[in-house]
């Protein structure tokens, strides 16, 4: 099995992004969400490149030890300027992208900035946004209540205090015995005031590039990129209802896999059973 690699960094338009990489062969670049970063992709890191693949997990911006985001912009257009530039890094014309979370997002707006520079999509825990927006029914708006507090004056600092991040995580995979060792990263990065309100500008930023009529069309346009979407049956923050009816989103092909004894963070609860979902898709793509 390969040993745990050494972070390494890449510099573009004044943002350094750290890397972890493992492996040699076609690319394949992973994309973490909240609260996690690129180490919580470490497992499926080691099953892919045991497979023949290069794959290269990106610490999203502001998330150490990724540098803060240099004009304070966390939207997704600077999050797939960033994964097209991570691509280019690598010396690759394309690559295949695997997201969780915000990384799935991010995946999302890179796929329909660039198709031609992705090869196949595999996205963990979101579904299309244009679908989760159409699925906000009262359950789901009560999972997604931490959205709300969020935008709160303060919200920074509660969410880095106590036990806030492990409750969080306690919600949203229930059946995941995580540890603190599995914390830490998020932890390095909530002890620092700036890079607490960092992780949570993802979320109060969203609400303007939704308002904003260029670049909602943009986020809410099909997916125009072979897909594979997953999601976890025991998933506290977003329902398996959102997942239903999205082909039409993916003109290009949409697999939707379901892991019947995972949570929200299923790459880390299950991550042999994730690489093997997220090598099927890169098989089905010829990958």
């Amino acid at each position: 099995m390969p040993a745990s690699p050494k972070p390494f960094f890449i510099d573009r338009d004044g943002q350094r992004l750290a890397l972890l990489q493992l492996g040699q062969g076609p690319e394949v670049v992973l994309l973490h969400g909240f609260p996690d970063t690129a180490w919580g992709f470490l497992p499926v890191m080691r099953h892919l490149a045991d497979a023949g693949y290069r794959a290269t997990a990106v610490f999203l911006r502001g998330y150490a030890p990724s540098s803060l985001a240099p004009d304070d912009d966390y939207r997704l257009d600077a999050l797939a300027a960033d994964v097209l530039g991570v691509i280019d890094a690598l010396d690759a014309p394309r690559a295949a992208v695997v997201g969780h979370d915000w990384g799935a997002v991010a995946a999302y707006a890179t796929a329909q900035r660039a198709p031609e520079r992705i090869d196949a999509l595999v996205t963990a825990a979101v579904p299309h946004l244009r679908r989760f927006l159409a699925a906000l029914g009262s359950r789901q708006l009560w999972r997604s209540r931490y959205m709300l507090r969020f935008q709160l004056p303060g919200a920074p600092a509660r969410f880095a205090r106590g036990d806030a991040l492990e409750r969080l995580v306690t919600e949203w995979s229930p059946g995941w015995a995580f540890t603190p060792e599995d914390l830490a990263p998020v932890r390095e990065s909530l002890r620092e005031p700036a890079r607490a309100r960092a992780l949570l500008r993802y979320y109060r930023q969203l609400p303007d590039q939704l308002a904003h009529a260029p670049t909602r069309r943009r986020l809410l346009a099909p997916v125009p990129v072979p897909a594979t979407v997953v999601s976890g049956a025991q998933d506290g923050c977003i329902g398996a209802e959102n997942f239903r009816g999205q082909e039409p989103l993916f003109p290009a092909g949409l697999q939707l896999e379901r892991m019947a004894d995972a949570g929200h963070f299923m790459h880390c609860e299950r991550p042999e059973a994730f690489a093997r979902i997220v090598m099927a898709a890169l098989a089905r793509a010829s990958i």
